[in-house]
Formats: C-alpha cells, structure tokens, sequence
C-alpha cells in the first residue's frame, strides 16, 4: 500500500463528498437552479436525489472504513469516485450553464484525480490474494462482457442508423439536446472498462478483481441514478425515454448482485493495514 498516495485520495475525497452534497443539494432544493427544460431539469432532480441521499453517504462511509483498515470499503469508496466522475460529467457537459458550473468542474477534476491516486495506493497482488477462491469470475466476466456488448450495441446501432437515415434518436428529441451524452460516457468510461476488467478478471489477474469491483459498484450507483433520472422526466412527460428503464434496471441488479459477490469474496477480516 502506497500510504502517500492514500492520504492524498483521502483528502481530495473528503472534497469531493462535500462537492457532492453541494451540487446536488442545490440541485433539490434552489428550484431556479436549472436553466434546462422542464423535462430535462426534472432528470437532473432525480439524478440530484440519488447523489444526496445514497451516493455522497456512502461515499462518507466508505472513507471512514477505508480508514479503520477495511478492503471492502476501500473498493467501494474507488467505485463511488468512479460514479462521481461519470456524473459529475453528465452536468459539466449536459447541463445549461448555470451557477455551479464550476462546482461541476470542480467535482469532475478531483473525482478523477482522487481516483487516479486512490489506484496508485493499491497493492492489487496482496489483495487478491485475501479473495476466496471459490470466486464464481465465469458469470461475473460474463456479465460484464453482455453489460458492454448491450450498451455498446445500443449506443452504435443508434449512431448508425443517423448515418443511414439522418434519424436522431428520440430521446435527443425529446429533451432537446445537441448530442447523446450518456452514449458518450458509456462508450468511453463504461463499455471499454467492462471489457477490459472482465476478461482480467476470467484471467485471473489481480487487477481485474480490483477494477471490476470498481464497475460493479460504480454501475450501481449510476444505474439507480439514471434510472430515478428517467423515472422524473416520465412523470414531467412528455419523454420518450421510459423503455430505457428496461435497460437499466436489469444492468443496475446484475451490478448489485456481482459487486456483492465480489466484495463478499474477500476473506473476513481482511484489512488494508
């Protein structure tokens, strides 16, 4: 374990949880906050709710356990930084301009740099080997691996039917934004870290337990964000983007259900110190 490297992620952490709970709480509660649409400022409402009320929590938690020595909190603390990255980017680039632009800037730049150091203070060896070795990897890299074939697939055959037809995707339609956001995050921060981790993880390398618990926690997390997000812009209506539900809900218990196993894995009472 680097321990400079850790108290450096810890530091910028503690930044980022109290960034979290700012823009989101605003977010909830100055209803002027949000120059958008009525629809897309209602998913920005359920996206803020998530944050404040399960995401930043947890976060807080997961320093305090990584802290007292717990590997398990460690690996969820990487995974809510990776969630805070992804969503922090979602109102940087998303979001109309508004009063906490540079709060978004801000939280993208230290959930990333925190992220960054968080790795780079991770003995991946020493860990994994503190994994049991009845780890079901098979179903896990498996379902990783459909995770990003189903995202990746959807994203690009949405994309290409534009270069055939000119057609936009509804969604964009319906909220009025100038290019697909999510699309975007997917195919660079999602698809591209399930493949990778899945096939480290059916390979047995350390690494890929590290990062794939990483995703799981972290697609979790966004998964139940995106999902109240959509679940807001319904009820706002008119949007078309409900059917997205079927995609996320079963992505965000797969990713539940995987990022226990994997955490579970690790050998009672194993610690970071």
């Amino acid at each position: 374990m680097n321990s400079a490297s850790r108290r450096i992620a810890g530091r910028l952490s503690v930044a980022v949880a109290l960034l979290m709970a700012l823009s989101s709480g605003a977010g909830l509660f100055a209803h002027d906050l949000y120059r958008d649409s009525a629809l897309v400022a209602a998913s920005w409402y359920g996206n803020d709710l998530v944050t404040f009320v399960v995401a930043t929590p947890l976060l807080g938690i997961a320093l305090l356990g990584t802290w007292g020595g717990s590997r398990r909190a460690l690996l969820v603390w990487m995974g809510l930084l990776a969630y805070s990255l992804y969503n922090s980017a979602l109102y940087l680039f998303g979001a109309a301009f508004n009063s906490l632009f540079l709060v978004y800037a801000a939280l993208c730049a230290l959930s990333g740099a925190a992220l960054i150091f968080g790795l780079l203070s991770i003995d991946a060896r020493a860990l994994h080997r503190q994994v049991q070795p009845d780890l079901p990897t098979p179903w896990i890299s498996g379902f990783m691996m459909l995770v990003a074939v189903a995202l990746g697939g959807v994203h690009a055959a949405l994309a290409l039917r534009y270069v055939a037809t000119g057609r936009v995707p509804a969604t964009l339609d319906a909220i009025g934004l100038h290019t697909d956001l999510i699309a975007a995050l997917d195919l660079t921060m999602v698809v591209p870290v399930a493949l990778l981790a899945g096939a480290w993880l059916w390979r047995g390398r350390p690494w890929g337990y590290v990062w794939a618990t990483l995703w799981c926690v972290k697609g979790a997390a966004c998964m139940l964000s995106l999902s109240a997000a959509t679940v807001a812009s319904v009820v706002v209506g008119p949007s078309s983007g409900g059917m997205q539900l079927l995609l996320w809900g079963p992505i965000g218990v797969g990713c539940v259900l995987a990022g226990g196993v994997l955490l579970r894995a690790l050998r009672p009472g194993s610690r970071t110190r």
